[in-house]
C-alpha cells in the first residue's frame, strides 16, 4: 500500500513547489531591488572625475557653475552631454555576477588574469565628501562582460561592456570645440576691431536691437542679422588645437592684440568672447583664435565669423520703417494729399472720398512699406544747410502712419535722380537712399485704391450686348438658351464662347487704375472708333466699357479701358488674363457688319 501511494506524494510535492514558484514569481507585491555597484553615486551631485586609460595621460575634470573644464593634461572646457552620459551610466551600473574573496583567492594570479594589474581604465568619482574608485579589468572569455573592482572592497564584480563606449580614449575626446558657450540669453554684444568699437544692446521692452557705439548717434539695429549671427557663432565649431602652452607667443597668430574680439554678456554680466587673428598661411580659410578666459589657441573656419567682420553698417536695419497691424491712419502728403483709415472690421476708406476701397490694395501697401529697403546710407549727421541740399527742407511728400497706441512711424522725399531717392526718418537724424523703383511703387493719389470690382451681375439677367467700332453697331440679343443677332445686325455668333466670355466680365476687376478723369483721353487710345461693349441688363440698366490703345504687360497683352462710375470716368489696365477674349468674341474689325 505505502509503495504503490509514494509516486502520487512525490508529484504532489513537485506541483505545490511549481504553484510556489509560480506565485511568487507572477503576484509579489515588491519589485526585487536592483544592486548598484556604485551605492550612493547620484550623477548630479558629481563634482570631480578623473579617468587614466590604458597608456593614455590622465584626464582630471571638475563640475564648476554647472559646466564641466578639463584640468589635466590641459585647461579647456569639456562637452557636458558624454560626461553626464558617463555619470549617469555609472549611477545606474549594476553587478552581473558578484567574485567573493574566496572566489577570487581560488585564482593563482588573480589580478593579471582579471586584468587589474594593468587595467583598461582606471576611475575616481567624487561626490561632495565621498568617493569611488574603480578598476576596469579584461573582458570575461565570450567578450560580452567585464571584470571590476571596487578599490577598498573585498572581491570584484562582472558587468556588462555596454557602459565601456561611454569612456574617452583621451582627453581630446572630450574637449569642447565649441566656438563660444551655448547661450541664448545674449541682450548685449560688443565688438572690438582695433580702434573701432561696435556696441549692439537689445531693449529690454520688445527685445529689438540698437546700435549704441559705432555711430554718432544711437540706431536702429536689424534683430533678424544679429540673430542669425548669432546662431552663426554658436554652431560654429573650432577645427584644430595649435597649441595649449600659456607660454606662447600670441602676438604670432595675430591675438596679442588680437584683430577682431566679439564679447557676449546679459545684463551686467559678460558671458564670454572669442578672440579672432590672422589668417593661417598653411590651412588657407581658417583664422587663429582664441576663446577667453583659455590659453589654447585654435583654429576656425573664416566664414563662420564673416557676420563679425563687417563694419557698423552691416548690423544697421535696412529696413526704412517698421510696419504693425494696429494701423489707424495712412497719411500721404505731397502734391495730392490723402488719408486711408479704417472702416468697419477688415475694411477701409479714403477720407473725404465715398467710392469704395480695395482692402487688398491696401494691404499691398502696407506690405511695400514694411520691404522699403535702405540703398545707401547718405549722410549720419545733417545740418540745417544739408538738409536744404538734400531737398529736405520742407515737407513736399511724406507718408505716415498712425497706431492705436499714439504711435507715429513717418518718412519725407527729399532730391531724386536715376539712381536714388534721398528719404529721412521724422525721429532719425541720418539721411537715407532707396531706389528710385521703391519710390515710384508708392501711390500718390488716394483713388489708385478704389475697389478694383467694376461690377458684379448674373448673366442670366443680361438682354442683350451692343457692340460699337469704328462706325459700325452689332447687337446680340440673349434667348433663355443661346445668343443670337438683333434684326439688322450681321456677323457670326459663337455661343459658346460669348456666354463664356459674358460670364467671366459679369465681376470684371480692373488690374490697375491709371487716373479718374476724362481729361486727355486721347492719350490713352480713347476715340469714337474705339471698342465699346454694352451690357443691357433686363432692368433697363447698362454696363458699358470702353477700349483704348493696346499696352503689353508682365502678365501679357493688353488695353486701357474705361468706365463710369458714380458719375466719374476711370480709365484702368484691363486683366491680360481677359483681355485675349475681347478680340476672339467682341469685336467688330472682322466678318460681315
Amino acid at each position: 500500500m505505502k509503495t504503490n501511494t509514494t509516486p502520487i506524494w512525490f508529484v504532489l510535492a513537485i506541483a505545490l513547489a511549481a504553484g510556489v514558484w509560480f506565485a511568487e514569481k507572477h503576484f509579489s507585491s515588491t519589485a526585487p531591488k536592483t544592486e548598484t555597484l556604485l551605492a550612493g553615486l547620484r550623477a548630479a551631485e558629481v563634482t570631480a572625475l578623473e579617468i587614466i586609460p590604458a597608456g593614455e595621460r590622465k584626464i582630471s575634470l571638475i563640475r564648476t557653475n554647472q559646466t564641466w573644464v578639463i584640468t589635466d593634461p590641459f585647461d579647456f572646457p569639456a562637452q557636458t552631454v558624454p560626461v553626464e552620459s558617463l555619470l549617469v551610466g555609472l549611477e545606474k551600473l549594476s553587478p552581473a555576477l558578484r567574485l567573493t574573496a574566496a572566489d577570487m583567492k581560488s585564482h593563482p594570479n588573480v589580478d593579471a588574469e582579471f586584468g587589474f594589474e594593468n587595467p583598461q581604465y582606471t576611475l575616481d568619482v567624487t561626490a561632495g565628501g565621498q568617493s569611488w574608485h574603480l578598476r576596469i579589468g579584461n573582458k570575461t572569455a565570450p567578450g560580452d562582460a567585464v571584470y571590476v573592482r571596487l578599490v577598498g572592497g573585498a572581491g570584484a564584480f562582472v558587468t556588462d561592456v555596454n557602459w565601456l563606449p561611454l569612456l574617452p580614449r583621451n582627453a581630446v575626446a572630450w574637449r569642447d570645440t565649441s566656438l563660444i558657450a551655448a547661450t541664448s540669453t545674449v541682450d548685449w554684444i560688443v565688438i572690438t576691431n582695433g580702434a573701432k568699437v561696435i556696441e549692439l544692446r537689445a531693449d529690454p521692452t520688445n527685445h529689438l536691437w540698437r546700435i549704441l557705439r559705432g555711430l554718432p548717434t544711437s540706431a536702429r539695429a536689424d534683430s533678424s542679422v544679429i540673430a542669425a549671427a548669432l546662431q552663426q557663432l554658436r554652431s560654429g565649431h573650432i577645427t584644430r588645437f595649435v597649441t595649449d602652452d600659456p607660454k606662447t607667443d600670441l602676438s604670432t597668430f595675430g591675438l596679442q592684440p588680437a584683430e577682431l574680439d566679439v564679447w557676449l554678456g546679459r545684463g551686467t554680466n559678460y558671458l564670454d568672447a572669442i578672440h579672432l587673428g590672422k589668417e593661417s598661411v598653411e590651412n588657407p580659410g581658417q583664422i587663429f583664435a582664441r576663446r577667453e578666459g583659455w590659453n589654447s589657441v585654435l583654429t576656425v573656419a573664416k566664414e563662420s565669423l564673416l557676420p563679425w567682420r563687417g563694419g557698423v553698417n552691416d548690423f544697421r536695419d535696412a529696413h526704412l520703417m517698421e510696419v504693425s497691424t494696429n494701423v489707424t491712419a495712412i497719411e500721404v502728403h505731397g502734391e495730392n494729399s490723402f488719408t486711408l483709415t479704417p472702416r468697419g472690421t477688415n475694411g477701409w476708406q479714403v477720407v473725404g472720398e465715398t467710392y469704395p476701397v480695395d482692402s487688398r490694395s491696401v494691404q499691398d501697401f502696407l506690405r511695400l512699406l514694411g520691404s522699403l529697403q535702405v540703398s545707401e546710407y547718405v549722410k549720419d549727421v545733417v545740418t540745417g544747410t544739408d538738409l536744404q541740399n538734400f531737398g529736405l527742407a520742407t515737407n513736399t511728400r511724406s507718408i505716415t502712419l498712425r497706431y492705436g497706441n499714439g504711435a507715429t512711424n513717418s518718412f519725407q522725399f527729399g532730391l531724386a535722380d536715376t539712381n536714388k531717392v534721398l528719404v529721412k526718418r521724422s525721429d532719425e537724424d541720418f539721411v537715407y537712399a532707396i531706389a528710385p523703383e521703391y519710390a515710384d511703387a508708392l501711390p500718390q493719389f488716394g483713388w489708385k485704391f478704389r475697389e478694383h470690382q467694376l461690377w458684379n451681375f448674373n448673366v442670366t439677367n443680361v438682354a442683350a450686348i451692343t457692340l460699337h467700332q469704328d462706325g459700325k453697331t452689332r447687337k446680340i440679343i440673349r434667348n433663355a438658351t443661346h445668343w443670337a443677332l438683333a434684326p439688322g445686325s450681321q456677323g457670326i455668333v459663337d455661343n459658346t464662347g460669348l456666354e463664356e466670355t459674358t460670364k467671366l466680365l459679369s465681376n470684371v476687376a480692373a488690374a490697375l487704375w491709371v487716373t479718374n478723369t476724362a481729361v486727355a483721353a486721347e492719350l490713352f487710345g480713347f476715340n469714337t472708333n474705339a471698342l465699346q461693349v454694352n451690357f443691357e441688363m433686363k432692368t433697363g440698366e447698362t454696363n458699358t466699357l470702353d477700349f483704348g490703345a493696346e499696352i503689353q504687360t508682365q502678365a501679357g497683352p493688353s488695353a486701357f479701358a474705361a468706365v463710369t462710375l458714380d458719375g466719374e470716368r476711370w480709365t484702368f489696365v484691363f486683366p491680360p488674363v481677359l483681355y485675349q477674349l475681347v478680340p476672339a468674341y467682341l469685336t467688330l474689325s472682322n466678318g460681315p457688319h
